[in-house]
């Protein structure tokens, strides 16, 4: 994101940031690490909330975002630009895709409602690939149309990405929205990838995200697994998953989606880490015949190590596989 920078370039020192849809700030540390300033955040995740605060500082409220008026809340500050990852499970391909139809499709109204309040200089929407071809490219056109014509008018440009291209330990496909107010007369390109065959420079593999892993002290609980488990495990090879069991063998399974038993391959970017799921889906080791921990899938996210996570071990999980 640096062509951000650019419009940035006047503003204070840290560029404000106002983050919806938090979680436990995956989106908002890149931003920090880059010299932004994250000054008010919200999600309705308490654990979420926990891990941001952590982290970042005491800036987050839990609260229902459909409760919250931007208009009339004068705890929010003035801000440069919006972040926000709004809520993906009614975009996902791995569910059934309502898309604006569902429960929480329509979620990203609210962040319509923050910057037609605050006209912020740019926004920033996460979602998933799923967002592209939900209601049949309808709900895409029907959200760059709203993001297009907040206030005075914003450009907006749409791209997927997969973030392995740009030097993540995992093939991510995720959409990413750049809107900037028409005054600002910057016109954003999306940048080219940086890594993979597309890129200069090779992937960066999970082996080499992994090492060393063993040694960080927090969020690196094992998995307590079954002796069937831990066997299925040793019939997979490295990146493969259940269906390399044979069929004619006892511990065979069928029906189930590829993320099922898949264990990484050392020499590439993972395989996408997802937040929810039992069944096998929490991602496994190679050699090692074992789900992957929680600290594992954190490098595979590129948190850093001392980034640490609040809650149980389900509930990090979640807050990593929800992560941008």
């Amino acid at each position: 994101m640096s062509q951000l920078e650019v419009i940035m370039e006047n503003c204070s020192v840290h560029p404000k940031v106002l983050s919806l849809f938090s979680g436990c700030g995956g989106l908002d540390l890149g931003f920090h690490m880059a010299g932004y300033e994250t000054v008010w955040a919200n999600d309705i995740n308490e654990w979420a909330v926990s891990t941001f605060k952590r982290n970042f500082g005491d800036v987050i409220t839990k609260d229902n975002i459909e409760d919250i008026d931007p208009k009339t809340d004068k705890s929010i500050p003035a801000c440069d630009l919006i972040l926000g990852g709004f809520p993906c499970q009614d975009f996902s391909i791995i569910w059934k895709q309502p898309g604006l139809n569902g429960n929480r499709g329509n979620l990203y109204k609210n962040y319509l409602r923050f910057i037609e309040a605050r006209q912020p200089r740019a926004f920033v929407a996460e979602n998933v690939k799923g967002l592209l071809t939900a209601n049949n490219g309808k709900a895409i056109r029907q959200i760059i149309s709203d993001f297009s014509n907040i206030g005075d008018g914003y450009m907006v440009k749409v791209q997927l990405y997969n973030f392995a291209e740009y030097g993540v330990p995992q093939f991510r496909e995720r959409v990413l929205i750049v809107g900037i107010r028409l005054d600002q007369e910057f016109n954003f390109i999306h940048p080219a990838p940086t890594h993979g065959p597309n890129g200069t420079k090779p992937y960066f593999t999970a082996g080499e995200a992994l090492a060393g892993a063993e040694n960080v002290k927090y969020n690196n609980e094992h998995l307590n697994i079954t002796e069937k488990t831990r066997k299925m495990l040793e019939l997979i090879p490295e990146g493969g998953n259940f269906t390399d069991i044979p069929k004619d063998h006892p511990l065979y399974v069928k029906g189930m989606i590829s993320h099922v038993y898949r264990r990484i391959n050392r020499n590439e970017p993972a395989k996408t880490i997802i937040a929810a799921g039992g069944g096998g889906t929490w991602g496994y080791h190679f050699p090692e015949p074992r789900p992957l921990t929680n600290r594992e899938r954190a490098r595979l996210q590129s948190f850093p190590d001392d980034f640490i996570f609040d809650g149980s071990v389900t509930e990090v999980r979640r807050q990593i596989g929800n992560a941008a």
